[in-house]
């Protein structure tokens, strides 16, 4: 049963996009326009070399705005307020997700390779705010993305997390490898189950596997 396996856990660690709120909200649609705007006008290239550069990045670094950083040396703080500034019509409150979030025992954050107030905005909108006790982006980690170690390392000490007592809750599997290294428990959720030694488990409804767990 997952609850027996998850029931040394203390600290609930939460992706926040395509991981709280389901993956038809949309919402990276809207990001990954404006990101592809944002290297057109910035490395003054045209909508395919910036939607092929886009990718690049992604692949290659973990996030664009890291591909940028490494490659360009951009400012990461207008880029982080310029791609966020999207719309959060698609989101609606989910009440039952939230008790069920609030039911579990001991710390829950937040982690996302967004910006810390770019995820205040999805909470809200999903009518999650106030049951986190912490809220993570990716300034948190000095502008290193998961699945980078360091990433990691930064956010995890300064939340005082201890891996051996806590879970992580992930739709991209590579950003599980490195909780589940360092003895996290790991959870992939996702409409598509990850073949991958460090994914633990797998669900597509993150509500009802929280459910399982309380």
């Amino acid at each position: 049963m997952p609850r027996d396996a998850f029931s040394h856990v203390s600290t609930w660690v939460f992706d926040l996009d395509n991981t709280l709120y389901p993956p038809q909200a949309r919402l990276f649609d809207q990001i990954e326009v404006r990101m592809t705007s944002w290297v057109m006008d910035t490395l003054g290239v045209d909508h395919a070399e910036a939607d092929r550069l886009r990718k690049h990045y992604w692949r290659t670094h973990g996030t664009t705005l890291a591909g940028l950083m490494r490659e360009h040396d951009v400012d990461p703080e207008p880029y982080l307020v310029d791609v966020h500034d999207i719309s959060m019509d698609s989101l609606t409150p989910d009440p039952t997700l939230a008790a069920r979030i609030r039911a579990l025992p001991g710390r829950r954050i937040v982690y996302t390779n967004g910006s810390a107030p770019y995820a205040e905005r999805v909470l809200s909108a999903r009518g999650l705010s106030g049951i986190f006790d912490a809220v993570y982006g990716v300034e948190h980690a000095g502008f290193l993305p998961k699945p980078e170690r360091e990433a990691f390392d930064a956010v995890f000490e300064l939340d005082q997390l201890e891996p051996q007592v806590a879970a992580m809750f992930e739709d991209d599997p590579r950003n599980l490898a490195v909780p589940h290294e360092i003895g996290m428990r790991t959870v992939h959720v996702a409409p598509t189950r990850a073949d991958a030694p460090h994914v633990q488990f797998h669900t597509d409804n993150l509500s009802t596997f929280l459910d399982q767990l309380t």
